[in-house]
C-alpha cells in the first residue's frame, strides 16, 4: 500500500507546524520546523528542515538540515539583539514589535517546481528558484536562480544548466507538475526511462493537467 496520501500529509514525529498549508502527496521529516509557509503537491523535506515564510512549488525535493526563508536581524540599530522585538520576552511592561514580525512575514522566499535543494542549503527571504533549478549541498543562496540551472557555493552562484535553454522553456510549456495523479502514474515508465529531450517528443502535445486540493494544518 502506498505511504503517502492525497488527503494528509504525512508529518514525522517532533516536527513543528505552524500557519501552513500541504498539498496532495506531501512529507515533513522528522524534527523539521514549517511556519507560515505553503508546500505543493508532491513536495516534501527531509529531517531537521526549518522553513518560514515560504511558497513551495509541486515536486520540490528538500534535503536534511536545509533553511528556507532564514530569519535576520535589525543591523541599523545600536543593537541586534532578541529584546528589540521579542520584548516581551523579557519584560512584562513590553510589547512585541509587531511591525519587525509584518516586515519578516512579507520576504516571502519562492521555491519553483521540480526543484532539488541539497543538504544544509540555505535559501534568503526574497529569493526565487526558477523551475528545475539545483541548490548544491552547503550553498548560501542570497540572489534568485534561474530555472533549470545548478548553483553552488557561499554565496551560490550558477555552476551549470541543468538543461539547455529550449529544453526547459519546453519542460516548463509542458507543466508535467500539473498532470493528475493517474496521468503521471500512466507515464512513470517513461518518465524512468527517457531523457528529457525524448520525453518531451512524446508527451509536450499532450494536455494531462489537472490539479489537487489543497489543506490546511
Amino acid at each position: 500500500m502506498a505511504r503517502l496520501k492525497a488527503d494528509t500529509p504525512f508529518i514525522h514525529p517532533d516536527c513543528e507546524i505552524a500557519d501552513s498549508t500541504f498539498g496532495a502527496f506531501v512529507e515533513i521529516g522528522k524534527g523539521s520546523r514549517v511556519a507560515l509557509s505553503n508546500f505543493g503537491d508532491y513536495s516534501y523535506c527531509d529531517r531537521f528542515a526549518d522553513i518560514a515564510n515560504a511558497e513551495i512549488g509541486k515536486f520540490s525535493n528538500i534535503a536534511a538540515f536545509s533553511r528556507i526563508g532564514a530569519t535576520d536581524h535589525p543591523l541599523h540599530t545600536a543593537v541586534c539583539h532578541h529584546f528589540l522585538y521579542r520584548s516581551d520576552d523579557y519584560w512584562d511592561d513590553a510589547a512585541r514589535d509587531e511591525a519587525f514580525f509584518d516586515r519578516r512575514r512579507s520576504r516571502t522566499a519562492y521555491i519553483g517546481h521540480d526543484t532539488w535543494i541539497g543538504a544544509g542549503a540555505m535559501i534568503k527571504p526574497e529569493v526565487t528558484l526558477g523551475h528545475g533549478a539545483v541548490v548544491a549541498a552547503g550553498a548560501i543562496v542570497t540572489r534568485d536562480v534561474d530555472p533549470y540551472t545548478i548553483v553552488a557555493g557561499t554565496p551560490a552562484t550558477p555552476l551549470r544548466l541543468r538543461q539547455p535553454r529550449e529544453i526547459a522553456e519546453r519542460l516548463i510549456s509542458l507543466a508535467w507538475w500539473d498532470w493528475s495523479h493517474d496521468a503521471l502514474r500512466a507515464a512513470l515508465a517513461d518518465f524512468r526511462s527517457l531523457g528529457a529531450e525524448a520525453f518531451l517528443e512524446k508527451y509536450d502535445r499532450m494536455d494531462w493537467s489537472s490539479t489537487a486540493p489543497q489543506m490546511s494544518v
